[in-house]
Protein backbone atom coordinates (compact mmCIF):
# COMPACT_ATOMS: atom_id res chain seq x y z
CA UNK A 1 0.00 0.00 0.00
CA UNK A 2 1.32 3.45 -0.89
CA UNK A 3 0.12 6.80 0.43
CA UNK A 4 1.00 10.10 -1.17
CA UNK A 5 0.75 13.43 0.67
CA UNK A 6 -2.75 14.10 -0.67
CA UNK A 7 -4.04 10.71 0.52
CA UNK A 8 -2.40 11.24 3.91
CA UNK A 9 -3.91 14.73 4.27
CA UNK A 10 -7.38 13.40 3.42
CA UNK A 11 -6.96 10.55 5.90
CA UNK A 12 -5.83 12.87 8.71
CA UNK A 13 -8.67 15.28 7.96
CA UNK A 14 -11.25 12.46 8.10
CA UNK A 15 -9.84 11.20 11.39
CA UNK A 16 -9.66 14.70 12.91
CA UNK A 17 -13.35 15.34 12.15
CA UNK A 18 -14.47 11.97 13.51
CA UNK A 19 -14.78 10.47 16.99
CA UNK A 20 -11.90 8.06 16.33
CA UNK A 21 -9.46 8.18 19.23
CA UNK A 22 -6.88 5.66 18.00
CA UNK A 23 -5.97 4.70 14.46
CA UNK A 24 -3.22 2.48 13.09
CA UNK A 25 -2.29 1.75 9.49
CA UNK A 26 0.68 -0.27 8.32
CA UNK A 27 2.05 -0.67 4.82
CA UNK A 28 5.15 -2.27 3.32
CA UNK A 29 7.36 0.74 4.01
CA UNK A 30 5.49 2.73 6.66
CA UNK A 31 3.53 2.55 9.87
CA UNK A 32 1.06 5.29 10.85
CA UNK A 33 -0.35 5.55 14.37
CA UNK A 34 -2.62 8.35 15.50
CA UNK A 35 -3.74 8.61 19.11
CA UNK A 36 -5.72 11.50 20.45
CA UNK A 37 -7.82 12.35 23.44
CA UNK A 38 -11.21 13.81 22.59
CA UNK A 39 -12.33 16.22 25.30
CA UNK A 40 -15.66 17.96 25.70
CA UNK A 41 -14.69 21.63 26.21
CA UNK A 42 -17.62 22.23 28.60
CA UNK A 43 -16.47 19.32 30.73
CA UNK A 44 -12.91 20.74 30.78
CA UNK A 45 -14.15 24.20 31.82
CA UNK A 46 -16.37 22.72 34.57
CA UNK A 47 -13.51 20.55 35.86
CA UNK A 48 -11.11 23.51 35.86
CA UNK A 49 -13.56 25.62 37.84
CA UNK A 50 -14.18 22.88 40.43
CA UNK A 51 -10.45 22.00 40.63
CA UNK A 52 -9.51 25.66 41.12
CA UNK A 53 -12.07 26.01 43.92
CA UNK A 54 -10.71 22.89 45.60
CA UNK A 55 -7.11 24.13 45.27
CA UNK A 56 -8.03 27.51 46.77
CA UNK A 57 -9.86 25.79 49.67
CA UNK A 58 -6.82 23.58 50.30
CA UNK A 59 -4.45 26.56 50.23
CA UNK A 60 -6.70 28.59 52.55
CA UNK A 61 -6.91 25.65 54.98
CA UNK A 62 -3.13 25.24 54.92
CA UNK A 63 -2.67 28.96 55.58
CA UNK A 64 -5.02 28.91 58.57
CA UNK A 65 -3.33 25.82 60.03
CA UNK A 66 0.17 27.17 59.44
CA UNK A 67 -0.36 30.90 59.98
CA UNK A 68 3.30 31.47 60.79
CA UNK A 69 4.73 29.19 58.11
CA UNK A 70 4.77 30.59 54.57
CA UNK A 71 3.54 28.30 51.84
CA UNK A 72 5.93 27.90 48.95
CA UNK A 73 4.92 27.01 45.41
CA UNK A 74 1.28 28.08 45.41
CA UNK A 75 -0.26 26.86 42.14
CA UNK A 76 -0.69 29.44 39.41
CA UNK A 77 -4.11 30.12 37.93
CA UNK A 78 -4.44 28.25 34.60
CA UNK A 79 -4.23 30.41 31.50
CA UNK A 80 -7.66 30.18 29.84
CA UNK A 81 -8.98 32.16 26.92
CA UNK A 82 -11.27 34.91 28.15
CA UNK A 83 -14.92 33.93 28.19
CA UNK A 84 -16.60 35.01 24.97
CA UNK A 85 -19.86 36.74 24.32
CA UNK A 86 -22.86 34.50 23.90
CA UNK A 87 -23.42 35.72 20.33
CA UNK A 88 -19.97 34.51 19.23
CA UNK A 89 -18.91 31.05 18.09
CA UNK A 90 -15.48 29.63 18.92
CA UNK A 91 -13.38 28.08 16.18
CA UNK A 92 -11.18 25.52 17.91
CA UNK A 93 -8.12 23.61 16.82
CA UNK A 94 -8.96 20.12 15.57
CA UNK A 95 -5.42 18.92 16.36
CA UNK A 96 -2.13 19.72 18.04
CA UNK A 97 0.13 21.73 15.77
CA UNK A 98 1.57 25.10 14.86
CA UNK A 99 -0.87 27.85 13.86
CA UNK A 100 -0.16 29.89 10.72
CA UNK A 101 -2.30 32.79 9.51
CA UNK A 102 -0.86 32.78 5.95
CA UNK A 103 0.19 30.19 3.38
CA UNK A 104 3.84 31.33 3.50
CA UNK A 105 5.97 33.93 5.26
CA UNK A 106 5.43 37.38 3.77
CA UNK A 107 2.06 36.51 2.23
CA UNK A 108 -1.23 38.11 3.27
CA UNK A 109 -3.11 36.33 6.08
CA UNK A 110 -6.08 34.16 5.11
CA UNK A 111 -8.39 36.26 7.32
CA UNK A 112 -8.30 39.45 9.38
CA UNK A 113 -10.60 40.71 12.13
CA UNK A 114 -13.70 42.13 10.45
CA UNK A 115 -13.49 39.85 7.38
CA UNK A 116 -16.58 37.91 6.32
CA UNK A 117 -15.88 34.24 5.66
CA UNK A 118 -17.85 31.61 3.79
CA UNK A 119 -18.30 27.87 4.29
CA UNK A 120 -15.23 26.04 2.98
CA UNK A 121 -12.98 29.12 2.98
CA UNK A 122 -9.47 28.52 4.36
CA UNK A 123 -9.04 30.48 7.59
CA UNK A 124 -5.62 29.22 8.76
CA UNK A 125 -3.08 26.42 8.47
CA UNK A 126 -2.10 24.00 11.22
CA UNK A 127 1.23 22.29 10.74
CA UNK A 128 1.39 18.85 12.32
CA UNK A 129 4.23 16.40 11.74
CA UNK A 130 5.58 18.50 8.84
CA UNK A 131 2.18 18.40 7.10
CA UNK A 132 0.33 21.62 6.36
CA UNK A 133 -3.39 21.20 7.13
CA UNK A 134 -5.70 23.89 5.79
CA UNK A 135 -8.49 24.62 8.27
CA UNK A 136 -11.70 25.65 6.54
CA UNK A 137 -14.69 27.53 7.91
CA UNK A 138 -17.72 25.41 8.72
CA UNK A 139 -20.14 28.34 8.39
CA UNK A 140 -20.65 31.85 7.02
CA UNK A 141 -19.49 34.36 9.61
CA UNK A 142 -17.58 37.51 10.47
CA UNK A 143 -14.18 37.23 12.19
CA UNK A 144 -14.46 39.06 15.54
CA UNK A 145 -11.28 37.89 17.33
CA UNK A 146 -8.09 36.05 16.41
CA UNK A 147 -6.72 34.67 19.67
CA UNK A 148 -3.50 32.98 18.50
CA UNK A 149 -0.32 34.60 17.22
CA UNK A 150 1.20 33.43 13.94
CA UNK A 151 3.71 30.58 14.43
CA UNK A 152 2.39 29.66 17.88
CA UNK A 153 1.95 26.02 18.98
CA UNK A 154 -1.69 25.14 19.71
CA UNK A 155 -3.39 22.30 21.54
CA UNK A 156 -6.35 20.19 20.49
CA UNK A 157 -9.55 22.10 21.31
CA UNK A 158 -7.79 25.44 21.88
CA UNK A 159 -9.85 28.43 20.73
CA UNK A 160 -8.20 29.93 17.63
CA UNK A 161 -10.79 32.52 16.61
CA UNK A 162 -14.19 33.82 17.59
CA UNK A 163 -16.75 34.60 14.89
CA UNK A 164 -20.24 35.97 14.64
CA UNK A 165 -22.30 33.67 12.43
CA UNK A 166 -24.37 35.32 9.72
Amino acid sequence: MKLDHEDLNRLIEKISTSDIQEFSLEGEDFKLEIKRNLIDQNQVNNNLVSNNSLERQTINTQKSINDNVPIVNEPEEPQLAPLGRSDLTDITSPMVGTFYRAAAPGEDPFVEVGNNIKVGQTICILEAMKLMNEIESEFNAEIVEILVENGTPVEFGQVLMRVKQS
